[in-house]
């Protein structure tokens, strides 16, 4: 036979909708129902945390480089910039594109906070998932990290937060040295995760002439990997032209051989050779940016030919998130 469901007692007061905190989806509902949270009100709080946002990060400053630290880079860092400046006892904020034990962020011993950016996250909106994080953050006891946790659904979202006038400008990193100001007397744990990241670190740079460009070297050949902000179909418009007039490389040995979708952004990426260093791709992208912008601006319909180019980069596009 079922188990029938506890009924309510008569005497125990009913929370009103406004007044019902979030609680885990298997336990019992604080309305006081005698359901489990997630057959109750967690229902609505559930399809609301779980619908996707398509471009988290629109609207704040650097986009492209959000993107990019959270798909792309394996060790960087960002000073945040909060609106209404910081609170008392948090001198800094700071983002990181990861932490020791997968922490979602971290209070330091002296009240800075270091905020991770590659977590997984319990909603389809990760910036809301992300400002829930900082704003656990900033009230927690120094010299302590902060754990993932379900976020209501009308939680603040990182745009609520950040001071969007201030650039953001981040700093790509070697390795994941910057997790600690002393790692010569961090713990055994961290030090051990320090030593699994640096391990796996693929070498990365940040082009200094174009925006959100990454350089990066495997063993076999180099990458750039260029994160834009146009609508996808007019940059696919664009680089087809370019593609098709045999203007989409970055130089001799160069090929763009298809892009990445992620966060709602196009990142295009050209393989490079083993030879060619960061430095060495400036100019070749500067110029492809003066192109590329040429080519965005026309209006004309595709040619046979550019539509063939075009199929080719669409049939090659990979979707990370």
């Amino acid at each position: 036979m079922a188990k029938k469901r506890p009924q309510t007692k008569a005497g125990k007061q009913q929370l009103k909708d406004g007044e019902i905190p979030v609680v885990g989806a298997r336990e019992p509902c604080p309305c006081g129902s005698g359901r489990r949270y997630k057959a109750c009100h967690g229902r609505a709080a559930a399809q609301a945390v779980t619908e996707l946002v398509q471009r988290p990060f629109e609207g704040l400053a650097g986009e492209c480089d959000w993107v990019a630290l959270r798909e792309l880079v394996p060790a960087a860092t960002a000073d945040l910039t909060l609106k209404g400046g910081l609170p008392e006892g948090v001198p800094s904020v700071t983002l990181a594109t990861v932490l020791p034990m997968a922490w979602p962020a971290l209070r330091r011993d002296d009240g800075s906070v270091l905020l991770a950016l590659q977590n997984d996250t319990s909603s389809g909106d990760l910036s809301r998932d992300l400002a829930d994080t900082l704003s656990r953050a900033l009230e927690a006891e120094p010299g302590s990290p902060v754990a993932a946790r379900r976020v209501p659904a009308d939680g603040p979202r990182l745009q609520d937060l950040l001071d969007n006038d201030v650039p953001f400008e981040p700093v790509v990193h070697s390795g994941f040295e910057f997790w600690v100001p002393d790692s010569e007397n961090a713990t055994a744990e961290v030090s051990a995760s320090l030593e699994r990241a640096n391990e796996a670190a693929i070498p990365t740079a940040l082009l200094s002439g174009v925006d959100a460009a990454y350089w990066c070297e495997t063993p076999e050949k180099n990458h750039l990997r260029w994160v834009m902000p146009h609508a996808e179909e007019q940059l696919l418009d664009a680089l087809a032209r370019l593609h098709a007039a045999g203007d989409s490389s970055l130089g001799e040995g160069t090929r763009l051989v298809g892009s990445f979708r992620a966060h709602g952004l196009m990142v295009p990426v050209w393989d490079l050779p083993s030879e060619m260093g960061a430095e060495d791709c400036e100019k070749p992208a500067a110029a492809f940016a003066e192109r590329l912008a040429t080519a965005l601006s026309a209006d004309a319909p595709l040619t046979a030919e550019e539509r063939r180019a075009r199929g080719g980069l669409t049939n090659r596009q990979v979707t990370l998130s």
